[in-house]
Order: structure tokens, then sequence, then C-alpha cells
């Protein structure tokens, strides 16, 4: 099977798919596979256009199986991962949208292809609130919470949220957590050498029996004979700090997103050379540094510096938003391929995606103090801020670091007089700060982006552009800060017509907004030189 990724159908495809068992058949030699699967999708089963009788269920086979994750076979009782060389007869064969799915319904990870390396990514084409929910507990909303409190926090029932996961995830949100959790370990089984108990508990388990058991339920080994397992080359050795590979799947134009975040870096917080993105983070309440940079060409490599291990799965995912590794680009690519402005501007740079950020907080206050003043001048202010209101961390300055970020709660009472803010910028990050501590301002991703934007808008000082670029940082792949002044410089040398309006070309860009936007903001990067406005690049 080729790579494949799961793509929940739509209610009226409802009559075509079984919800997630699915045979898989050879494909046809007359019709490639890319063929037979766009003709399904566009003629509905009602013609395949070829002598062969059976293409229509060919078609039929080879669309569902490209929306699957990963497949299983019935009488091995193993899953696979897209990719993977092993060839069983069709059909013992069946589909499923998360590796998740596949171990509740019984089967075992393949030790060829090993499935468990691969992030449990979802697609935001799947209902909004599913892909929340995924969102949340990836973050580790039920290491300590229960899938009613995970409900609430969505606005609805456990009950509800369960039905929801069996139909659209195939496993309820406990065994999706669950099953993150070991995927985890089992990772830092391979690449590291932390003893097993460092890794249960940086993998987020309460304790030694509870990783045991996972380990046996999800691979049918202990975490011993796991270990035992690994390849030598999955060892990653480092003279400082944990080594881990950050896979993602696509292309990544990673030396397009480090000068980015380059130009935007906070003074003390973060910095940007020879292709490494570096940050201070604080960790249980204990400052640490990242570093990411480039790997192979299906991973990132990130260097962590930890004083614990306790929260590194959660630490790790988070990690993986900055660089929004995340990010399927084959469905927004395909969109706005046909788009005559943003078209050549995809073939140019097939890997450009949204930048994303650590800390949405931080990135709030970055685009408000940013506001109608240049990058430069943007990053001095930044820089003044942390060094009154950060936290000092001593021994980094030679990485360039010195401080962790301020919280919401502690500049929600700050007195931001003397750091060349103007009052209105200054009142406007207090009433931010107050905002997000008070959980009036949700940054983590629990709600839609209409009650995003809404939420933020209606804070003094705080427009559109401010709500739409956190937004876009924070994930929201329909984001779009359409009064952006490097989107609107950049229109005319790339719109078919100067007089275009952004606001109706944005309208075709949808629900991919967010990439149409990023390559605007680059090519006018690519475009200008000199010192520029940066309301449009906070």
């Amino acid at each position: 099977m080729s790579g494949l990724v799961l793509r929940p159908a739509r209610e009226s495809d409802a009559d075509t798919m079984a919800a997630t068992e699915i045979a898989v058949l050879r494909p046809c030699r007359r019709l490639g596979e890319r063929t037979l699967a766009r003709r399904f999708q566009r003629q509905r089963l009602l013609r395949a256009q070829c002598p062969n009788p059976s293409c229509i269920t060919l078609a039929k086979t080879v669309y569902l199986t490209r929306m699957a994750g990963f497949s299983a076979v019935v009488t091995t009782g193993i899953y696979c991962r897209p990719g993977c060389t092993a060839r069983p007869s069709a059909e013992n064969v069946r589909a499923f949208p998360f590796a998740a799915a596949a171990e509740a319904a019984g089967y075992r990870a393949c030790h060829r292809c090993r499935p468990y390396r691969w992030p449990q990514s979802y697609s935001w084409t799947a209902p909004e609130l599913v892909c929340r929910a995924i969102s949340l507990i990836l973050d580790g909303a039920l290491d300590q919470g229960t899938e009613t409190d995970l409900g609430g926090r969505l606005g609805v029932s456990a009950r509800h949220l369960r039905r929801l996961f069996k139909t659209h995830v195939g496993v309820t949100p406990d065994g999706l957590a669950r099953s993150a959790r070991a995927h985890f370990a089992r990772r830092l089984l391979d690449d590291t050498e932390l003893t097993i108990t460092e890794i249960a508990y940086a993998a987020g388990f309460g304790s030694l029996r509870q990783f045991n058991r996972a380990c046996r339920e999800v691979f049918r080994e202990s975490p011993r004979e796991l270990r035992a397992r690994r390849r030598k080359a999955d060892r990653l050795i480092a003279d400082g700090g944990l080594l881990l590979r950050l896979p993602f799947t696509g292309p990544l134009d990673w030396e397009t997103m480090a000068a980015y975040f380059a130009a935007r870096a906070i003074p003390g917080v973060e910095q940007v050379s020879g292709g490494t993105y570096r940050r201070t983070i604080v960790a249980g309440g204990d400052p640490g540094v990242l570093e990411l940079s480039a790997g192979g060409d299906d991973h990132l490599i990130l260097r962590a510096h930890l004083p614990h291990w306790e929260e590194l799965v959660h630490i790790v995912h988070r990690a993986r938003r900055i660089a929004s590794l995340d990010f399927e680009l084959d469905e927004p690519a395909s969109h706005l391929a046909r788009d005559p402005t943003i078209g050549p501007l995809l073939d140019a740079r097939p890997g450009l995606r949204p930048p994303g950020t650590w800390d949405p907080f931080e990135t709030g206050v970055r685009a408000i103090i940013g506001q109608q003043v240049t990058l430069a001048h943007a990053n001095t202010i930044a820089g003044r801020l942390v060094q009154r209101f950060g936290t000092r961390v001593a021994g980094l300055e030679p990485l360039g670091l010195t401080h962790t970020f301020p919280s919401a709660s502690t500049l929600a009472s700050a007195d931001l007089d003397g750091l060349g803010l103007t009052p209105a910028r200054a009142r406007a990050i207090g009433l931010f700060a107050r905002a997000v501590s008070a959980d009036a301002v949700r940054l983590d991703r629990s709600i839609g982006l209409d009650r995003l934007i809404a939420s933020i808008t209606a804070l003094d000082g705080l427009g559109p552009w401010t709500a739409h670029y956190l937004a876009l940082r924070l994930g929201e792949p329909d984001a779009c800060p359409t009064t952006d002044l490097g989107l609107r410089r950049s229109l005319p040398r790339h719109a078919p017509s100067a007089a275009a309006a952004i606001d109706d070309l944005a309208e075709s860009w949808r629900p991919w907004r967010a990439l149409a936007a990023t390559h605007l903001w680059i090519a006018d990067q690519d475009a200008v030189t000199q010192p520029r406005v940066a309301r449009g690049a906070a």
C-alpha cells in the first residue's frame, strides 16, 4: 500500500463507506491507483470507465484505502502503517484511521514497518469537535483529568464524546491517550539510554506497573523485552541534552521557517543560528531549553535540556507545533494549487507550512507589541519586557538565552511603563494577560476559530489582525489576517488583477487560508529587503 492518510468521509459518503473495516484489493493494471481513486470520488461509483468489470469495486476500495491510516491483517493479528512491504491477501485486510483503533480491535504493531515510530496525527477534515478533543488529549488532558472533564471543556457530555470517538476514531478517548503514551515510551526505549523507570514517567504513566501493563497490552512484550529488540541505528548519541526525532510526512521547508523565527526572535528567550532554533521553556515549574534543527528528509531533531523527564511526552508534542509538523499539506496544496495567486507560490515552495508556536500567550504579547512598528523595534521592546518581568536562567548565555518569558499572571498586574510601549499597547497587553489568566481567552484550541476571534477582539485595543495572526500561529488552518500589510503589499505582484480585493480572494482559499497567507508573507519578505512595518509580520 502507498502512503495513505485517513480523511473521514462526509455524511454524503456514508452509504459508500464501512466505518472501519475495508477490504483492500490490488489496483487495476489498466488504470492507475490514483486515477481509480479520483474516478470513484468524482463519479460516486456510477461508472469506472474501464473494460475491466471489477474496476468499480477496485475504485471504491482504492478510494477508501487512501483515506485509511493503518491496515491490519486478520490472519496474523498485525497492523501496519502505509508503505509497509508486507503483501497480505486482500480479503484478510482491514483498515483503521488510527493505530490506537487497530490496537483496540486486538491487533499488534508490525515489527517491520514499526508504526509506533510515527505520531498519531489527525486531519482537520474530521468533525471539528473530534479534532479539538484529539488535540487536547495529545496535550495531556486525560493525564490527570477524566473523559467527563474533557467533554465539559468542549461543551458536550462524556457519553456523546465517546460516541463521536467510536464513530470517527475507532477508539475511546482514554484508549487513544493510553496508546499515545505507549507509543512515545516505545520510541524512548529505542532512541535513548533513559532507564525504564525514567521512561515510564516521561511518557506520562503514573507508575511502573501501569507502564508494564500498557506495553504488554499494546506491544505484547515487557519494556525490557522491547528495549532488547531495538535496532542499533535507532540510538541517538548526544554530548549534551536528550536527542529525539520528530517525524513528519510530506515536505518541510525548515530553512524558511527558521528564518521566519529568526526575524522575530525575542531576545533572551529565543535564538536562531546555523539553522537551529533555540528557546527557553518552563516544564513543571522549572526552566529548560529546547533546540530544533534539521534531521533527515522525514524528521527534525529535538535536543531537550530539561531538569526532569516527567512531562517529556507533552513537551515533545508541543515542540512539534513550533514547526507545524502535524499540518498535512496534501489536501490544502491540492485545493490552493488551482488558485492563480497562490498556485505559483506553492510550486516555488512546496514544503512551506504556517509557522507555529511553543507558547501562544507569548506569541499574543509579541503580536500586540508588533502592531505598527518595525520588526527590529518590536524585538527590542519584547526584550525589555523579558528583562524586567521574565525569570532569569543562569548558565545559558553561550546559547544566547537568558530568561523564560513571563506568565500571563505576571503580566496581568505588571507596570509596563518605561518599556517603549504606547499607553494603548501597554493597556492591551494587560487586558490580554488578565483574559488569558481568567480563561476568558482560551489558547488551548478547545474552542472554534470564530469563538477565539470573538474573545480576543472583545478586548480593547485588539482587532481582527491580532486575533487572526495569533489563531494562525496556534494552528487554526482557516485563520487569515486579511488586514495584514504584508499580504496586501504582496498581492499586486501575485494577484491576476492588481485591483483584486484580498477579502474576496481569501474566500476562495477557505478552509486553508492560513497556508495561503503564509505563502504571501514569505513572498513579500523575498521581495522586500529594507526594514518593514511589522503589523503584517509580528
